[in-house]
């Protein structure tokens, strides 16, 4: 692999290796025990399989995610695609970077926190961000050359000197991954979002190698999935080391997060030096993700409305720094919900589109095993919410696997048969 493979995959590691990223994994861990490799297994699969998978996608195409879900329908396709990206940029994604960066690397030098030292660290924050996103164009070079090292430099430390210190057998697993780890892993896997912020990133991604003189779609698709792979190699290292800390941590706390329980890791490890360590960590990780994120969405929006580029980063970025002011809680108890709908209806795009010309690509495909999954996922994103649905419980639960979380999976399958047999003169080749 050439030396742009590289330096474009340490961007989107960098641009994936968010809050999420961070704060799942030791949870996990420490929830995980014994049945920490299933667990950690299934959330490979779809913290790092599935984002690949996303990135490698919209190299199909020639403009972005929504050609994807255009497919489905166009205005699907612009209503779904628009979701997305208010989801993973404005609305939780970049908030929850921006909080989840406050919270381990400001907070362990306070006393407690504070609605005034939440303001400050956000007005920084933000301010950084804004000024990278109004320059995309160098993003690849400023991300990926300089950002990437660093946060790998101060990754392999913390690894290190876990690996040296902590040697504690692992624990019980909680209920959950004592009777199903690995589709308890796999569901918890969505908490990162990455498999949709992929969806967003691949055009990212495209642009870059397009820059560099890769113009054919063969060659764009085999240059995004060996980038892909790169990335992919960095965060497996990286989910596999956090979650091995959690399971280290095991009687240390209460926890309430993996925050928690990182900066409880560092401070064993190195003392005081580690939650700084940790700080950086925390700083460059949520920092490049919240650049990729402000970017992406102010390059889908750009083609969608009117508004030049500047002022829709600059409304992105308003937007997400009023919303991490909300605090992470909050955040966090709104976000789940939602990504518990859209994540389904993500795969199964996703999981299409490299079938696509296994069934030429019939609109019925499409249509069916989305409309499906979209019912399935809607029900259980309600049922998050809060919300109670006795009328048709009884019916959801009866589905296959949906005590694992999958409950959409058969779903999607007999939707998208029903839609093949239905589309008759609508198939259409590539």
């Amino acid at each position: 692999m050439n030396k742009n493979i590289y330096i474009i995959g340490f961007m989107l590691f960098a641009l994936f290796f968010g809050a999420g990223n961070l704060i799942y994994p030791p949870t996990l861990g420490i929830d995980s025990g014994t049945s920490y490799w299933a667990a950690i297994s299934g959330f490979v699969l779809t913290g790092v399989g599935l984002p690949i998978l996303a990135v490698t996608a919209t190299a199909f195409v020639k403009n972005d995610a929504r050609e994807l879900a255009d497919r489905v329908h166009p205005i699907f396709g612009l209503i779904f695609t628009s979701i997305v990206y208010l989801a993973i940029a404005p609305f939780f994604g970049i908030p929850r970077a921006a909080t989840v960066g406050y919270e381990m690397s400001v907070e362990p030098f306070m006393d407690g926190a504070s609605s005034i030292s939440l303001f400050i660290f956000t007005v920084i924050f933000f301010g950084l961000v804004l000024i990278v996103s109004l320059n995309p164009s160098k993003m690849v070079d400023r991300i990926g050359q300089y950002l990437t090292p660093i946060l790998l430099i101060a990754i392999v430390a913390l690894s290190v000197g876990g690996i040296l210190v902590l040697d504690a057998p692992l624990a019980t697993p909680t209920t959950d991954y004592t009777t199903s780890p690995l589709f308890t892993g796999f569901v918890e896997g969505y908490l990162t979002m990455d498999a949709i912020a992929a969806l967003a990133f691949g055009i990212i991604v495209v642009n870059a190698f397009k820059e560099r003189g890769v113009t054919s779609r063969t060659d764009l698709v085999k240059s995004t999935l060996k980038a892909g792979i790169v990335a992919g190699i960095g965060l497996i290292a990286v989910y596999t080391f956090l979650g091995w800390l959690g399971t280290q941590m095991t009687g240390q706390g209460p926890f309430t997060n993996g925050g928690e329980i990182l900066s409880a890791a560092a401070n064993v490890i190195f003392g005081n030096f580690g939650a700084l360590l940790l700080g950086v960590i925390v700083t460059l990780a949520c920092f490049t993700t919240s650049v990729g994120l402000v970017v992406a969405a102010g390059e889908f929006f750009r083609k969608i409305t009117p508004i030049p580029y500047k002022w829709l980063i600059s409304i992105v970025t308003l937007a997400s720094f009023l919303i991490s002011n909300q605090g992470l809680d909050t955040i966090i108890s709104v976000s789940v919900p939602v990504l518990t709908f859209i994540y389904p209806i993500a795969i199964v795009l996703i999981l299409l589109t490299f079938m696509h010309k296994l069934f030429g690509g019939a609109p019925g495909v499409y249509r069916g095993a989305i409309l499906l999954t979209a019912i399935v996922s809607l029900y259980d994103g309600l049922v998050a919410f809060g919300f109670e649905i006795p009328a048709v419980a009884g019916f959801m639960e009866k589905l296959p696997f949906f005590e694992l979380g999958l409950g959409w999976l058969v779903p999607a399958v007999v939707g998208g048969l029903i839609g093949l047999l239905f589309s008759g003169s609508e198939r259409k080749s590539v």
